[in-house]
């Protein structure tokens, strides 16, 4: 399957890796880019290699000076390049930069890290949970009578780290086509995770936030926005904020309490055991039909394979199966580029060698033949 979409045209080389630099190639492929991932000799073909669809794959030894030959001709006619590695190993291999500028240089360097090109702990190693401890925003999440809960790692590798490494890269794409430079993307996961917690912030800077977890609006501190256990050990997450949301969802709810006291700090405690009470006496099933297509804003919380059976998220086409694997459908959508009906497959490592450096104007036959490279 063919990508295509607004990118379309635009080649991304991708120095594999895991975790966030594989999702925002991910996300680049999606958009329609040509994204070639190079691959190490001995990398295995994952069994669900979600993070890898809509790319093609060539290996390169990098520990070999051809391979490093080979991968500098591929960036000669590319448009980016993402790497995760630490701070300096790509200029140890010789494709920094400035080496790959020497043959391209409008060409985008696109650098995912935790914690950063620079400072201190620069060099050192890290995991999403000690990027977001960092931040403030591990503090934030969880309840008020316990220790700080991980959510998952999409606050910090996926939304501080590949959306915003996307995004400096889209950026640097269009700055290119009017300069005819490039420049490096420094994307940090630290910094990203930090610029999502921008309306936070501000929320405590105006001094209607406090430092404490599960206290305020939308840390679960308040009862209309929590989440409830249902009768058969489910739960109903509610979001009913604005006071028109609100009266609806106490009348649905079934509870006797007037609406005009939703924000009546005393009446807090009472409300939220009322509330309980009420969710427990019914199935979640049940309380998802009584809400269904209400303004309540309230939501069935529902596992990750019963996702994409619910009726909205099976009409978006959110989430999908291919190749027996479910995964995320293409996000945004444009007008311009409808939805396909399905997404594109991964590559097994090295599956496309042979194509991609005779592209590319190499002797793919020496190269294969000598081990510098290996066609799946």
């Amino acid at each position: 399957m063919r990508n295509t979409g607004p990118l379309s045209g635009v080649t991304v080389i991708e120095l594999a890796g895991i975790g966030p630099g594989p999702f925002a190639a991910m996300l680049l492929a999606d958009l329609g880019a040509d994204v070639i991932r190079v691959d190490r000799p001995s990398a295995p073909a994952p069994a669900a290699d979600v993070l890898g669809r809509g790319k093609r794959s060539v290996v390169l030894d990098l520990k070999r000076p051809e391979a490093v030959e080979a991968l500098l001709a591929l960036t000669a006619t590319a448009d980016v390049l993402i790497e995760g590695n630490r701070p300096g190993v790509t200029e140890r291999l010789g494709v920094g930069p400035d080496d790959v500028w020497a043959r391209n240089p409008r060409l985008v360097y696109g650098r995912m890290t935790g914690w950063g090109q620079d400072g201190p702990w620069a060099h050192t190693a890290g995991h999403d949970i000690g990027y977001l401890a960092l931040t403030g925003a591990l503090h934030a999440i969880g309840p008020a009578d316990g220790p700080p809960v991980p959510p998952l790692n999409l606050v910090g590798d996926f939304g501080g780290g590949s959306t915003y490494l996307v995004i400096g890269v889209l950026a640097a794409l269009a700055e290119a086509a009017r300069t005819g430079r490039g420049q490096v993307v420094d994307a940090a996961i630290l910094d990203g995770a930090s610029h999502l917690l921008a309306a936070i912030h501000q929320l405590l800077g105006s001094g209607r936030w406090t430092d404490r977890r599960g206290s305020n609006l939308l840390d679960g501190g308040t009862p209309y926005y929590a989440v409830y256990e249902t009768s058969d050990g489910n739960h109903m997450a509610v979001g009913a904020l604005e006071p028109k949301f609100y009266a609806e969802f106490v009348r649905l709810l079934g509870i006797d309490v007037d609406p005009a006291d939703q924000q009546d700090r005393a009446q807090w405690p009472a409300l939220r055991a009322a509330i309980a009470t009420a969710f427990a006496s019914r199935t979640r099933d049940e309380w998802a039909a009584v809400f269904d297509g209400t303004d309540a804003c309230v939501a069935p919380v529902l596992g990750l394979r019963e996702a994409a059976s619910h009726p909205q998220v099976a009409a978006r086409g959110s989430v999908v199966e291919h190749d027996g694997v479910l995964q995320p459908g293409p996000a945004p959508r444009f007008s311009s580029h409808p939805v396909p009906g399905g997404v594109a497959s991964s590559p097994v490592p090295g599956a496309d060698s042979r194509e991609v450096l005779a592209a590319a104007g190499l002797d793919a036959d020496a190269l294969l033949a000598a081990g510098v490279s290996h066609q799946a």
